[in-house]
């Protein structure tokens, strides 16, 4: 059983969104004020869980949510913003491009839950490098890192005024980093691209709320998952070979263990140049999980 979900204000109309337990699609969003119309940082999994944040959102803001910022294109981000159909969805180009094309995962993957009658929107605004949201003097930066690394198509929101930084999925607090979509090597130059604004309060997209104390564990851990895909190369190991075999010493009390087998398929895909069997690596990871689907609470 996992705590109920709660508005969490950050400064003034500016909250973060958090659902217990971060784990598998059950993410945070961030929902900012304005006269002009809110803007919500991502959306939720399920049709129950977004119509739970909208009925927070509601309650707390003085104006309705006209914009959305998808901070990549992964669907417990995206999945709810069929409920605000007539809301601007604002993205990087590459998120635009992997939900006109989405990766389908075999059935016994993950434990049944019910998503209910949503569905991701295509962007309706894209962008390459930078996008400001300066609704009636609020400025609202959302940046591309740049680089692959969460994703290919990852966007962080900055408020300079507040010092409020919301990172989507390129920081996990609690929660095992999945890189399995991007690039481990690009997702640290990310995080030092983020830390060099100097926030005060950082939203990750799974887990509490905090400081930028969050950025070196992430940092940490993509650099042992880096070690350890140079090692499984050199002794000829296969990334669930590597994985089985891998002793995640502090890493081990993560949640979503798992994902360090899909972690190593990009990692050891990157290095040898090439692109990793992505069917394969969700494979490997429900196998490394015992033969069982993978635990998820939305």
């Amino acid at each position: 059983m996992t705590d109920a979900p709660q508005l969490q204000r950050l400064a003034d109309g500016v909250w973060a969104y958090v659902q217990p337990d971060g784990g598998w699609m059950i993410n945070n969003t961030g929902l900012i004020d304005d006269e002009s119309g809110a803007t919500s940082i991502d959306v939720a999994s399920t049709a129950a869980r977004t119509q739970a944040y909208l009925a927070a959102a509601a309650q707390a803001a003085a104006s309705p949510i006209r914009r959305v910022v998808f901070t990549h294109s992964h669907p417990d981000h995206c999945n709810g913003a069929s409920l605000l159909p007539d809301a601007e969805i604002i993205a990087h180009r590459r998120v635009a491009d992997d939900l006109r094309a989405p990766h389908r995962l075999a059935p016994h993957i993950f434990e049944p839950f019910v998503q209910g009658d949503v569905s991701p929107r295509i962007p309706t605004v894209v962008f390459d490098d930078a996008l400001t949201i300066a609704p009636e003097g609020r400025r609202i930066e959302v940046r591309h890192p740049g680089t692959p690394a969460h994703t290919t198509g990852d966007s962080y929101v900055w408020l300079p005024e507040e010092r409020v930084l919301f990172t989507g999925d390129l920081v996990f607090h609690g929660g095992t980093p999945f890189a399995l979509s991007g690039s481990p090597a690009g997702w640290l130059r990310a995080l030092e691209q983020m830390a060099a604004l100097e926030p005060e309060t950082v939203v990750p997209g799974h887990g509490p709320v905090g400081g930028p104390e969050l950025f070196a564990p992430v940092a940490d851990y993509l650099r042992f998952l880096i070690d350890a895909a140079a090692d499984a190369r050199a002794r000829g190991l296969s990334p669930l070979e590597a994985a089985r075999g891998l002793d995640l010493g502090r890493f081990s009390g993560l949640a979503e263990r798992e994902r360090i087998v899909g972690n190593l398929h990009r990692a050891m895909a990157e290095a040898e140049g090439g692109q990793p069997d992505i069917p394969a690596a969700w494979q490997d990871m429900y196998e490394y999980n015992g033969a069982r689907p993978l635990e998820c609470h939305a």
